[in-house]
């Protein structure tokens, strides 16, 4: 982003954008501020000519024009209130839908942002912390758009055309205004700044105390079961106090200064009415524009004018404090917004494919059958059948530059195989599996799917060819069905009933209130962490694909369901590749081949039966604990 951290950056940026989103609303909005804006400044010039008529007629003594005269301006002045009134009725209307749309579209922006970044950009960031763009931040722009941009136009025309009326009618009397109008900004940028300060300290601040709540509502039984409610109440009565203090300066430098400007107000209007009565009593020639001399006619409408050049001066004082919060909350949401997107070279494409004498091709049908659609630099294009074959050649892989996780690991899983990863916890296992999803890029060596280099598979079709289970399992607001469909959304429903009984999840979902209708909300918080677990494998069952991996697919089940599932899961993977990370050593016994990791390296491969006999590591761990912590 052009001039980042920068508020005039960040403002231009975000005026930009918001012409982009309303290029023809906009533009309305501001000519008919002008208009409204202008024509609450001049009732002082009809005031002026007024006084004047009728200083006028009291000199010379004949008042039988005065009231026609008089009636005439005042017709003027009420037909140009109403152009006033409607003109403001309308950039209110206007400015109501510009706001919320804007909003809108923010939020749409961002949100589809979210969805094309990296899985990194997630694991460094904390989500809490990302979804205040959505509100606070958000919160922040609506005042600023409705409130503070339309109130400092409105302020910044009225002050044009006050100053040049005051140049019009007395240079010397608009000289004292002026100089009073510099006190008041001196002051407005010492308070105001303090003030801004800790607004943004205050928004900070609420911040941390949101996210400490949301982390306590959501770790209430670990909270409760260790006695832990005294402390948790310490820990927020700190949060709440630095709110607290934060919130009492921000609003105490707030309230400080508009009856500190409205009095510095009141004085430059008592001076003003001294000076215009000194000049006038010593009879000083006047200066301006109209070449007029300096009367009562001018003098006491320039003392509305200085009062009205003065309230404007602390109306854009009063939004200082929405600006700053507004530029700060865009300069977070830009920010998301230039996070640099997830990126896919790949061309290599997943289709359905059918065979005829021997050869593939594509299929505009689905036939059940898949094939990668390999587009050639010389215009021809190959098809390879999806069969799960995938091999890791000498890779090395690092989330942090300098801090290897994986060294030099090689493997490879034929169709059909089941692949097991044992090791401790931070052995590299999971890590493995992000590759594999592209997740992340490896640093070194290869990996190859089908004999295709991973890097020149479209992500999307490479992830659609693999289903995952994880150990911590994500439902969403929806039914039962709504939550098995997720893994294919094309499935009907006898598929997604039918992938539920192969998962073992039938029988507890038949005793739901509502069956696969069902509501479910909150992840699932209605069911047990072993249910939510077998309708995640009831996902990934109905998305049908030929690699599966189980992240700890079972940790969460106790051992009756995990004989209950067991069936099931051996139905599932019965014609696939399926790599397996498990902590019970008793789920990976029957895998083709077991791999141990110890520091991001593979110290020993083979079956259960090889690997027992060997007496190495795998032993240790059988033999000494069925699950290794």
């Amino acid at each position: 982003m052009k001039n980042k951290g920068s508020k005039k950056g960040t403002l231009f940026r975000l005026l930009k954008m918001l012409f982009s989103f309303y290029p023809v609303l906009l533009p309305v909005v501001c000519v008919l501020i002008v208009i409204s804006a202008a024509v609450m400044s001049i009732p002082d010039v009809f005031m002026q000519k007024i006084i004047a008529l009728v200083e006028t007629s009291w000199r010379s003594g004949d008042w039988s024009s005065v009231g026609s005269e008089i009636l005439y301006l005042v017709s003027i002045l009420g037909a140009l209130y109403v152009v006033s009134l409607l003109a403001g009725f309308a950039f209110n209307q206007i400015m109501a839908v510009v706001t919320q749309g804007s909003l809108k579209k923010m939020r749409e922006a961002m949100f589809n942002r979210m969805q094309r970044l990296p899985i990194r950009y997630f694991d460094t960031h904390n989500h809490g912390d990302i979804m205040s763009y959505y509100t606070n931040d958000i919160d922040t722009l609506r005042q600023m758009i409705s409130q503070s941009f339309p109130q400092i136009l409105v302020s910044g025309i009225s002050l044009t055309v006050l100053l040049f009326i005051m140049f019009y009618y007395c240079l010397w009397l608009a000289v004292v205004v002026l100089l009073g109008i510099g006190v008041m900004l001196f002051i407005t940028r010492k308070i105001g700044g303090n003030s801004a300060k800790y607004f943004i300290r205050q928004q900070a601040a609420m911040g941390h105390e949101e996210g400490y709540i949301e982390e306590m509502m959501n770790g209430q039984k670990v909270v409760k079961v260790f006695c832990h409610e005294e402390a948790a109440k310490a820990d927020f009565d700190r949060l709440n106090d630095q709110l607290y203090q934060d919130s009492k300066s921000a609003n105490s430098f707030a309230n400080m200064l508009m009856p500190i400007l409205n009095n510095v107000g009141n004085v430059l209007y008592v001076i003003v009415a001294l000076a215009g009565g000194i000049f006038l009593m010593t009879g000083i020639p006047n200066v301006s524009i109209s070449g007029m001399a300096l009367s009562i006619s001018v003098a006491v409408p320039f003392l509305n004018i200085t009062k009205k050049f003065a309230g404007n001066i602390n109306q854009v004082s009063m939004q200082i404090n929405a600006v700053v919060m507004g530029l700060a909350g865009a300069q977070r949401i830009f920010a998301l917004l230039d996070e640099a997107e997830e990126e896919d070279e790949g061309y290599v494409s997943l289709v359905s494919a059918e065979e005829q004498n021997g050869v593939l091709t594509e299929s505009s049908k689905r036939t059940g059958m898949w094939a990668w659609k390999h587009p050639h630099g010389d215009g021809t294009t190959t098809y390879t059948k999806l069969q799960g074959d995938i091999r890791l050649t000498d890779v090395d892989f690092a989330y942090e530059e300098g801090k290897t996780v994986l060294h030099d690991i090689s493997l490879y899983a034929q169709p059909g195989q089941k692949v097991a990863f044992v090791g401790s916890t931070g052995a590299g296992k999971t890590t493995i599996t992000n590759l594999l999803n592209r997740f992340y890029d490896i640093a070194d060596g290869k990996i190859k799917y089908d004999g295709i280099n991973i890097n020149k598979i479209r992500k999307s079709d490479l992830r659609r060819s693999l289903g995952i289970v994880l150990q911590d399992t994500n439902l969403f607001t929806g039914t039962i069905m709504d939550n098995i469909r997720y893994g294919n959304l094309e499935a009907d429903d006898a598929a997604c009933v039918e992938a539920a009984k192969i998962a073992g999840a039938h029988d507890f979902i038949m005793h739901m209130p509502e069956g696969y209708q069902t509501m479910l909300s909150g992840n699932g918080g209605n069911l047990s962490q072993g249910q939510r677990q077998l309708l995640a494998i009831s996902r990934a069952a109905v998305a049908d694909p030929l690699v599966m991996i189980m992240d700890e697919a079972t940790s969460s089940i106790d051992t009756r369901t995990e004989a209950i599932i067991q069936r099931g899961m051996d139905a599932l993977m019965k014609g696939r590749t399926v790599f397996v990370i498990a902590h019970r050593l008793s789920t990976v016994k029957n895998a083709d081949v077991i791999m141990v990791l110890e520091h991001g390296r593979i110290i020993e491969r083979g079956s259960h039966e090889k690997l027992i006999a060997e007496k190495g590591k795998y032993y240790q761990l059988y033999t000494g604990a069925f699950e290794l912590e």
